[in-house]
């Protein structure tokens, strides 16, 4: 997804840039297995959680002090149908 330089996933993750208070966090509220994975909601989910950290409303323990950008990305069936959508707050 190009979330970092080629060869630097590693490091990423290693330093904490994923972490919820990281500068690239990812998977705040703990992913798609933690919610069971229900096929489909899962997709609406995402862009749900993303739209609350963007307007701050997320639940007390998942909000991210400054969400300013989101992206979600979900893969469905056998990863043949695949979509990335980047939220943004109204102005």
């Amino acid at each position: 997804m190009g979330l970092t330089a080629p060869g630097e996933g590693e490091r990423a993750i290693l330093e904490g840039w994923v972490e919820r208070d990281g500068k690239l966090p990812v998977n705040v509220s703990g992913g798609l297995k933690a919610k069971g994975h229900p096929v489909g909601a899962t997709g609406v989910s995402m862009h749900v959680m993303t739209a609350m950290q963007l307007a701050g409303t997320a639940p007390e323990g998942l909000q991210l002090p400054k969400a300013k950008l989101g992206g979600v990305f979900n893969m469905g069936g056998a990863a043949v149908a695949n979509y990335v959508s980047i939220l943004e707050p109204l102005r």
